[in-house]
C-alpha cells in the first residue's frame, strides 16, 4: 500500500482494526509505503479490507493497494513491526495540517500536562512539510531531531495505541520547543509569558512578528484603521489586500457571507485563506482590502494561533505573509529579525527550526467545491496522478510569477508549494533550495527538465544551465498549452479538448504576446484554433503597470479618439498617449485577455497604475460580483476567420465590446453596470467561439485554464453558458489556474508525450 500513509496514525489505525477483529499478523513501514500481513476468519479479512480504506485517519491518502494470498504463519498477535527502508517505492510526504479537535481540547484542559503548550501535535495533526529534512519521515531526518523526547513523551510515542504513535513532532513543555520575545530591533525580551507580551502589544495597536508553521507573519488589529495604514506603509505593500484570523466559523461569519461549502473548507484540516463575500458593515478596518468585495479570512491552525485568539477575546487580526513588498516570507530566525525590523513593533518567535518556507494556501469556495488560487501549505506536495506514466524521472520548474515546480516520476506528479515571483533574487533563491529539497526528497535524479518557452524566464535559464552539464534533456513547452495540459491533469480528463487559456502574458512561437488563446488538441499537442483580437502592448511590461496605457490601445484599436482619458493620466503623459493614438508608438502585438481586463477597468474609472498583478482586474470583478439585481445587457462583439500561418483561425473581434465600454463611461454611465456587462460579454464570446469550434468539429469539451479564470464572476458565467451549448467545461480545483499550475501541465505534456514517443 502506497500514499501518504506514514506520520500520519496509519499504522495504529491498523493495530487497532486487526485487534477489534481478533486477526493475527502485523504492520510495518517500508520505504514509502506500508506493509500488512493478516490472517483469520474469512468474513473478518472482509470486513478487515472494507475498513482499511473507509476508515482510514482524515490525514492518509491511499494511492495504491495491492493484495494476494500468502502462507499461513499461525502467529498469535497482531503487531506494529519495525520499519525497513528497502525497496524502490515511491516516497509520499503528507502536508502540515491544522491543530485537530483532540488536541485543542488538551490545549485548553486545565489538568492536562500540556495544557496552554504551544507546540501540541499528534499523527493527526501538525507540521508535517515544513520541518522535512530528508527520508525516512522520523524524528531524527526533522527539525525535531535536537529535542529528545522526555519519559512521558517517549511512551507515548512507543504506544501503538496512543494517537501519538511515531508521531515525529510530538513534545510537551518539558521536552519540545519554546517560545521566546524579541523586541522591534531583535534584541532578546525578558518575559515570563510571551505569549502575553504578544498580545498586550497587538491590543495596544502594536505590529507583532509571529514565527508560525512555514515563516513569519505580520499580525494587527484588523478593526483599526490607523494600524492597518501605517502596517501598509512599513511592508511597502499600498493596495494588496491582507488576509484576517478569526477565532472561528461564527467570527468569519459577523464578516463574511458564509456558505456550507465556505465552511467546510474554512474547517479542514489545511485551513487556507478563504476568499469571502464580505458583509457591509462589518468591523474590518477598509484598508484590510481595500476596493475588494472579497475578505482574505483563516481560522486558526497552530495552537499559538488558538491561544493568540483566544487571549485577545476573538478579536480579527490582520495575518499576511511576514516580508517587505514582494519578497518571499521570512522562515529563518535571523534573516526575519533583519528583513523585519522597522516593520515589526515586537517579534514573538520559537526555537523549532522551519526546513522549509511555506506559504498560507488561498482557495476560493464555488458551488462545486473549493478552487485552489495559491497551493502551499496544507495542501503541498500531495500528488497528482497524471493520465499517462512518465517514462523517466522528470523535473517541471514551472514559469517566472506564481512559481511552483514539479518533480515526477511514473503517474505521480507532486507539484511544489507556492514559491513566488522569480524576478526577485531571494525567490529565485527559494526555486533552486525548492527544487533540490524535492529532488531529495522524492529520490528523483531527473533525467528531463521541462521548461516555459520563454527564452528569459529565470525558469529557463535554470533549466539550460542545468542541462549544459550534460546528462539531462531538455523539453520546452509553450506556456498555453501548458495552461491546457495542467487544467487536464488537474479534472482527470486526458481526451481532446477545446483549451481556453486565458491570461495576462505568454511568450508565443509568432512573436507576439498571447493571453486569450482557444487551443484545440490533447496534453501531447495543440492547434492555435481561435484567439482574442490583437492589438498593440504600449511599452511592454510598463503596460501591465500602467493600465491607461492598454485602455489607449484598444480604443485606438477601435477607431475611438482616447484623448478624453489625458485628464486622468497626468500631461506628462500626454505626447505618449497622442503617440498610442496615432498608431506612432512600435509595440509587440497581444492577444492577452488580462490586458483586455485592464483596458476596461480604466475606461470604467479604475486605477491608471497598479502595485500588484491583475490589481485592476480584480477591482472589476469585484464590481461586477452578483448583487441581487438582474443581469446587464451585453456589450457586441464579433466572430471573424481569417487565415493565420496557412489555417484558419477564429478572431474574437473586442472593437464592438470597447466601443461600448467607451460610450458607457462617456455618458457617466456607474463603473458596476459597464464590469457586469464586460463579464457578460466575454463569458458569450469565450461560450460562442467554443460552440463555433465544436460545430465544426472540434471537441465538445472544454479546458479552462489561465490566471483570468480564477475570476470566479467569468468561470462560472462561461460554465453556465457552455453547459446550455451542450458542451462540458472541465475547470481547475487542486492546483491554480494561474501560473502556479503551471509545473503540473508541463509535467502532463511530457508524459503525454512519452505515450506518442516524443521528447
Amino acid at each position: 500500500m502506497s500514499g501518504i500513509v506514514q506520520g500520519v496514525g496509519f499504522r495504529p489505525h491498523v493495530h487497532q482494526l486487526a485487534t477489534r477483529l481478533s486477526l493475527a499478523g502485523f504492520v510495518r513501514n517500508q520505504l514509502g509505503q506500508v506493509e500488512i500481513e493478516v490472517e483469520g476468519d474469512s468474513a473478518a479479512l472482509d470486513e478487515f479490507a472494507r475498513c482499511l480504506v473507509s476508515q482510514a485517519p482524515d490525514l492518509a491518502s491511499i494511492e495504491t493497494l495491492r493484495s494476494g494470498p500468502l502462507p499461513l504463519r499461525r502467529e498469535p498477535g497482531f503487531s506494529i513491526e519495525a520499519s525497513t527502508h528497502e525497496g524502490a517505492a515511491e516516497v509520499f510526504i503528507p502536508p502540515d495540517a491544522a491543530t485537530c479537535s483532540a488536541c485543542l481540547a488538551e490545549l485548553f484542559d486545565p489538568s492536562d500536562r500540556r495544557h496552554r503548550y504551544p507546540f501540541i501535535n499528534c499523527t493527526r495533526c501538525g507540521p508535517r512539510l515544513t520541518i522535512i529534512k530528508a527520508v525516512p519521515y522520523d524524528r531524527a531526518c526533522t527539525t525535531m531531531a535536537g529535542f529528545p523526547l522526555c519519559a512521558p513523551c517517549r511512551a507515548e510515542y512507543e504506544d501503538p495505541r496512543d494517537r501519538r504513535f511515531h508521531a515525529q513532532p510530538v513534545a510537551c513543555p518539558a521536552c519540545g520547543p519554546r517560545l521566546s520575545l524579541r523586541g522591534a530591533g531583535g534584541e532578546e525580551r525578558d518575559a515570563g509569558d510571551p505569549l502575553s507580551g504578544a498580545v498586550s502589544v497587538l491590543r495596544d495597536g502594536g505590529i507583532v512578528a509571529i514565527k508560525g508553521l512555514g515563516g513569519y507573519h505580520l499580525a494587527c488589529d484588523a478593526t483599526r484603521e490607523d494600524v492597518v495604514r501605517e502596517l501598509r506603509r512599513r511592508k511597502g505593500r499600498p493596495s494588496k489586500p491582507f488576509a484576517v484570523m478569526v477565532a472561528d466559523a461564527a467570527a468569519a461569519r459577523e464578516l463574511c457571507h458564509l456558505t456550507g461549502e465556505a465552511r467546510a473548507s474554512l474547517e479542514g484540516p489545511a485551513r487556507p485563506i478563504t476568499l469571502l463575500p464580505s458583509r457591509p458593515g462589518s468591523p474590518v478596518a477598509p484598508s484590510v482590502a481595500p476596493e475588494s468585495a472579497w475578505l482574505g479570512v483563516m481560522l486558526p491552525y497552530t495552537p499559538l494561533h488558538h491561544l493568540l485568539l483566544r487571549d485577545l477575546g476573538a478579536r480579527p487580526l490582520v495575518m499576511t505573509s511576514g516580508n517587505r513588498s514582494d519578497e518571499p516570507i521570512a522562515f529563518d530566525d535571523a534573516v526575519a529579525l533583519r528583513q523585519l525590523r522597522g516593520v515589526a513593533d515586537l517579534f514573538l518567535t520559537h526555537d523549532r527550526p522551519i526546513h522549509l518556507r511555506c506559504d498560507d494556501s488561498v482557495v476560493r469556495p464555488l458551488a462545486r467545491g473549493p478552487v485552489a488560487l495559491r497551493r502551499a501549505r496544507g495542501y503541498a506536495p500531495a500528488p497528482v496522478r497524471l493520465a499517462e506514466p512518465l517514462a523517466r524521472p522528470t523535473l517541471a520548474v514551472g514559469g517566472q510569477l506564481k512559481c511552483t515546480i514539479a518533480v515526477g516520476s511514473g503517474r505521480s506528479a507532486f507539484v511544489s508549494h507556492h514559491l513566488g515571483d522569480l524576478e526577485y533574487f531571494e525567490a529565485y533563491r527559494a526555486f533552486t533550495a525548492a527544487v533540490a529539497h524535492y529532488e531529495r526528497l522524492y529520490r528523483i535524479a531527473p533525467e528531463r527538465i521541462v521548461h516555459d518557452l520563454h527564452p528569459d524566464y529565470a525558469s529557463t535559464l535554470y533549466a539550460l544551465e542545468r542541462a549544459a552539464g550534460g546528462g539531462v534533456e531538455l523539453l520546452a513547452v509553450q506556456h498555453h498549452h501548458a495552461h491546457v495540459a495542467s487544467c487536464l491533469a488537474d479534472s482527470g480528463w486526458s481526451g481532446p479538448v477545446i483549451g481556453v487559456a486565458f491570461d495576462g502574458t505568454g511568450f508565443a512561437p509568432d512573436g507576439t504576446v498571447w493571453g486569450g488563446e482557444l487551443l484545440v488538441g490533447t496534453a501531447a499537442s495543440v492547434t492555435r484554433a481561435a484567439h482574442l483580437r490583437a492589438v498593440p502592448l504600449p511599452g511592454g511590461e510598463q503596460a501591465i503597470r500602467e493600465p491607461w496605457r492598454m485602455a489607449a490601445s484598444h480604443l485606438a484599436d477601435a477607431g475611438e479618439d482616447p484623448a478624453p482619458l489625458s485628464s486622468r493620466i497626468g500631461p506628462e503623459r500626454r505626447p505618449l498617449l497622442d503617440a498610442i493614438a496615432g498608431r506612432r508608438l512600435r509595440a509587440p502585438l497581444t492577444s492577452s485577455a488580462g490586458r483586455l481586463f485592464d483596458a476596461v477597468a480604466f475606461i470604467a474609472g479604475g486605477p491608471a497604475s497598479v502595485s500588484f498583478e491583475a490589481q485592476a482586474a480584480l477591482w472589476l470583478e469585484s464590481l461586477a460580483a452578483p448583487g441581487g439585481e438582474g443581469e446587464d445587457e451585453p456589450y457586441e462583439f464579433e466572430l471573424a476567420q481569417q487565415m493565420e500561418h496557412g489555417a484558419p483561425v477564429l478572431v474574437i473581434d473586442t472593437r464592438p465590446l470597447i466601443r461600448g465600454a467607451w460610450a458607457d463611461a462617456r455618458r457617466g454611465r456607474e463603473a458596476r453596470v459597464i464590469a457586469r456587462r464586460f463579464h457578460a460579454t466575454l463569458a458569450r464570446a469565450v461560450a460562442a467561439t467554443c460552440a463555433r469550434l465544436s460545430a465544426g468539429g472540434g471537441p465538445r469539451d472544454v479546458a479552462l485554464s489561465g490566471g483570468v479564470f480564477c475570476n470566479a464572476v467569468l468561470l462560472e458565467a462561461v460554465e453556465r453558458l457552455l453547459r446550455d451549448a451542450g458542451l462540458r467545461a472541465h475547470a481547475h480545483r487542486r492546483v491554480p489556474a494561474n501560473d502556479g499550475g503551471l509545473s503540473l501541465g508541463q509535467l502532463a505534456v511530457a508524459a503525454a508525450r512519452d505515450r506518442k514517443g516524443g521528447a
